[in-house]
């Protein structure tokens, strides 16, 4: 049993059912993608969830896992362009897929010294990937101890090269002098809900994955929820929408099953929880399943997030798919939200989800994305007719001095972080799990398995962390801790019972 079609249980069930599992997904919304979803604005479907798609290999892997090829169920463009920068009207930096591309970019924009300064901080971000990649983000959750064993104990100048006690904000100053290239570089940290002024300078490694590439999907994010679910369904995955589940029971410390909100009941003795652990913690699940995983103080939870959603003209600014308008005080922002409230002077990240495509036609609108960091306290605060209004204001005002005008009045819809909160209950509208914020975060993110025998874990704010591939090795992580479990059940069973024969797993039934 899976609970949640988001991209970890897509994965997961993908993964179980080509091992030869029976598999059924439960899903509270009507169609699968979790946070993965596209909302309706003047008549057009705009993407409301992530929009950056990186580390193609590990979905590649999976696909091919389950026998199947990518390429027949995605269609994929690498960009050639990463992303485009703005401070005002007049100061613009594009980043680019070919290292020396962006080098000479960034030397005609702050000087060689500027330039050298990235090939530094590249190499660096580089080495701490490499360093982290196969140990920790592509295996098991472990403490700092089991880390040191797998990286190699005798490796002891790879264990300091990944910074985990410096604050990225710090080194990234021993690479850039330029204060506008610490913005660029420490916005990177936002990718994962989190503060580059409280981050650990390993979380430079981020760079490093979007400059291995950025591929753009054709019919959006969406377009990888549909074709997983598709390869799910042609290998027997049951899925279940508009299915809310009110309880996951549990007996002697084990999973048995789980009551949907209409009544009906599923016995299951495996349970992958594709969810934020906050909701079981929480007990929005039942008080049986609460001490799964620990409960996340409100003060650790990630960022969340103002999202516009809009289809509307724009002129001025020419927008690229990928697009950041930087506010003039950066830390004032993270000081604005770190005391409960919106930034009034937001750094702006505008998707524009119809370029990079055939282009888009002049004069006609086009569908944008925009997102402005905010407080993850949607279930105390709300979002008045005001406060909104004035939300908006600040954000065309950044907009507008970096050269961009949008249609007025904009025809939009804005979703909050109150919002957010009641889609994912028990977050207060974080949309990454916990914040990593000290050199220890990375480390206190729930694993794939939890205090409950046959339940786990898994999503975006479990380990390994925030972001569709992120995601995506979480549910490959959940698979393989259920599949090692159930292995070594079934040998357990074999030695235990008279005859050696094995009782049958209930999660191989109609119900698993």
């Amino acid at each position: 049993m899976i609970i949640g079609a988001g991209i970890g249980g897509l994965v997961s069930a993908v993964l179980l059912a080509s091992r030869g599992m029976a598999v059924t997904v439960v899903e509270k919304e009507a169609a699968a993608g979790g946070k993965v979803r596209q909302l309706g604005v003047s008549g057009a479907k705009v993407d409301a969830g992530p929009t950056v798609f990186t580390m193609r290999a590990v979905i590649d892997d999976i696909f091919a896992a389950a026998g199947a090829n990518t390429s027949d169920y995605l269609t994929l463009h690498k960009a050639h362009r990463i992303a485009r920068h703005a401070w005002n009207a007049d100061t613009r930096l594009d980043l680019f897929a070919d290292h020396a591309r962006s080098k000479d970019a960034i030397g005609e924009f702050a000087g060689v010294k500027a330039a050298a300064g990235f090939d530094s901080f590249s190499q660096e971000a580089r080495r701490i990937f490499e360093i982290l990649d196969r140990p920790f983000l592509q295996d098991s959750k472990t403490y700092p101890p089991g880390l040191m064993w797998r990286i190699g104990l005798w490796r002891v100048g790879a264990l300091v090269a990944i910074r985990p006690y410096e604050s990225l904000w710090k080194v990234l100053k021993e690479h850039f002098d330029d204060p506008r290239l610490l913005q660029l570089f420490g916005r990177y940290t936002t990718y994962c809900g989190s503060s580059p002024f409280h981050t650990p300078a390993t979380l430079m490694l981020i760079a490093h994955v979007e400059a291995q590439g950025v591929w753009a999907i054709e019919g959006g994010m969406s377009a990888l929820a549909a074709g997983l679910e598709k390869l799910a369904r042609e290998k027997g995955v049951i899925f279940r929408y508009n299915a809310p589940v009110s309880r996951i029971d549990v007996q002697h410390k084990e999973v048995t099953g789980v009551a949907l909100a209409s009544g009906e009941y599923l016995a299951a003795d495996k349970v992958i929880f594709n969810g934020d652990p906050a909701a079981l913690a929480s007990g929005l699940l039942g008080a049986s399943a609460a001490r799964a995983t620990r409960k996340m103080p409100a003060k650790a939870r990630s960022l969340s997030a103002l999202v516009w959603l809009a289809n509307a003209k724009t002129s001025g600014f020419e927008l690229d798919h990928h697009n950041v308008f930087f506010s003039d005080d950066y830390e004032a922002e993270f000081r604005d939200i770190k005391a409960g409230r919106p930034p009034a002077s937001p750094t702006a990240y505008v998707c524009a989800l119809d370029r990079g495509q055939a282009g888009v036609p002049a004069n006609r609108p086009e569908r944008l994305q925009i997102i402005v960091n905010a407080p993850a306290n949607g279930d105390t605060e709300q979002y008045a007719s005001r406060e909104r209004d004035r939300c908006t204001t600040d954000m065309l005002a950044r907009l507008r001095a970096c050269g961009l005008e949008l249609e007025d009045p904009l025809p939009h819809r804005l979703v909050t972080p109150a919002d957010f909160a009641t889609l994912f209950p028990a977050t207060g509208g974080a949309l990454y799990g916990r914040a990593s914020h000290g050199w220890a975060a990375s480390f206190l993110r729930p694993g794939s398995r939890t205090s409950i025998r046959g339940l786990y874990c898994a999503g975006g704010a479990t380990h390994p962390g925030a972001g569709v591939p992120m995601a995506a090795l979480s549910g490959r992580l959940a698979t393989q801790a259920l599949l090692s479990d159930h292995i070594s059940t079934r040998w357990f069973h074999r030695k235990a019972i008279a005859g050696g024969m094995s009782t049958r797993s209930a999660m191989m039934g109609a119900s698993g």
